[in-house]
């Protein structure tokens, strides 16, 4: 950049920033921090456990923020002193300096922005990620199991880790249904982007006459529950059945009636685990499932009441589709929520969609 480009871009810096100076009132998070440490200093602090450590978990997050929005401000002031320091001297060593520090701030302030936006309830927890295909038999099944390859390399580029809690194949290939507990901080807060039906346009190679064909699975992302969630699920509402499990491809299956199903009978929902030997364990992993599609329910129910109140026309369904990958006639991935397009649909399906993920995160402020 030359140097006029160079000062728009520290112009607009210094304006983000003091966006998120007030945006997250640096004063009073600075007050709050005091009062935090005061109660860790309390000798009676670590009467209870949980209370302590919430405390802890606020003051870590708080001084990350102000920290991290102070040395932006810092760096952000340093390089518009080295651009007064080029402009008098001319220097192209400085101004190539000066380009990288620019370029190296933008980059820190656009990830912290990111992460400020996984502010809402449960951003942080785990995800547990469900994929269906929709018609088509194998076409559909073989889609989703191309959707669950690249959701587990996405995962393993965030260095997350990803349990299996349901697995079921399908009759010639792919899968029928799968479900994943995706361990990460803010897996949530990444996945939940992800929700709704994506669709694929390619040349089956399961139709011996080389016909294009079309594709759909929808894919559901909840909160994996902590124990402390405020949800109420009824005994009487609930519909339990036990069953033999089995592995992917038929492997590790039990000679015991180890698999749990939980129907919640008011809403209909259907949740299943059989990745634990132990029946107790996989009953318990379900009444966690369930209660986060619950959770996820009531959120939903929130977003449509938004939308009623806005006038806004738009399905604002998570069953909607939300993106499209071409593989025929050309080349091409789409989100039609932020209308982001990557024409290396290879690269997508390898797990590289963290350029769908930051847009529509960012649709949404």
């Amino acid at each position: 950049m030359e140097l006029v480009e160079i000062k728009q871009e520290l112009d607009k810096m210094t304006s983000r920033i003091a966006e998120f100076r007030g945006l997250f009132d640096l004063d009073q998070s600075k007050v709050r921090i005091q009062e935090l440490e005061e109660e860790m200093s309390d000798p009676d602090f670590w009467n209870n456990r949980d209370t302590a450590q919430k405390v802890i978990n606020e003051a870590n997050q708080l001084k990350n923020r102000v920290n991290t929005i102070e040395e932006m401000t810092e760096r952000v002031e340093n390089a518009v002193v080295l651009h007064e320091l080029v402009k008098e001297e001319n220097d192209v060593e400085l101004l190539k300096e000066l380009n990288g520090e620019v370029n190296e701030i933008g980059q820190h302030i656009n990830e912290f922005e990111l992460q400020m936006l996984l502010s809402e309830p449960y951003d942080a927890n785990n995800a547990i990620l469900e994929l269906h295909p929709g018609a088509g038999g194998t076409e559909s099944q073989d889609w989703a199991s191309m959707l669950l390859r690249m959701y587990q390399r996405w995962a393993e580029s965030k260095n997350y880790s990803v349990e299996t809690l349901n697995y079921l194949a399908g009759d010639e290939a792919g899968v029928k249904s799968v479900t994943l507990l995706i361990k990460g901080h803010n897996a949530y807060g990444y996945l939940k982007a992800e929700k709704g039906v994506h669709r694929l346009v390619r040349i089956s190679p399961f139709d011996s006459s080389g016909r294009r064909h079309t594709s759909f699975v929808s894919c559901e992302i909840s909160p994996e529950m902590t124990e402390d969630i405020d949800i109420e699920v009824r005994p009487d509402d609930l519909k339990i059945d036990t069953y033999r499990s089995s592995g992917a491809g038929g492997q590790h299956v039990n000679t015991t009636d180890s698999a749990v199903r939980i129907t919640h009978l008011p809403t209909k929902i259907t949740v299943t685990c059989q990745n634990e030997r132990s029946q107790i364990k996989n009953r318990e992993s379900a009444m966690k499932m369930l209660k986060a599609k619950l959770y996820q329910l009531e959120i939903e129910k929130k977003q449509q009441e938004l939308a009623e109140i806005r006038g806004d026309q738009k399905e604002i369904g998570w069953g909607s589709q939300i993106r499209s990958y071409v593989f025929h006639p050309y080349s091409m991935v789409k989100d039609h929520r932020t209308n982001v397009e990557a024409g290396n649909v290879q690269a997508v399906m390898d797990g590289e969609i963290d350029v769908f993920i930051d847009a529509y995160l960012r649709s949404q402020m």
